[in-house]
């Protein structure tokens, strides 16, 4: 069954002395945030790791091409 979640992705700058990172936050409807991340980073040389959080958050730390990214997903 799909459900609704509130994402938050966010791409880290690899620049030094540079604390800034790209946030791009959607509401989107999906069965599997397992597959979803799959998906996404198709093709990519990726590692990552999921957290289940005890609010229901589900955050995976992501390094997908050498770029420290990371993806947070709650439940609407």
């Amino acid at each position: 069954m799909k459900k609704m979640y509130e994402a938050i992705w966010e791409i880290f700058n690899q620049c030094p002395n540079n604390q800034m990172r790209d946030i791009f936050i959607d509401e989107i409807e999906i069965e599997d945030v397992d597959q979803f991340i799959h998906e996404k980073f198709k093709g990519k040389d990726v590692i990552f790791e999921r957290t289940d959080l005890a609010d229901g958050t589900i955050v995976y730390n992501i390094t997908a091409s050498g770029i420290r990214e990371r993806y947070s997903f709650s439940e609407i």
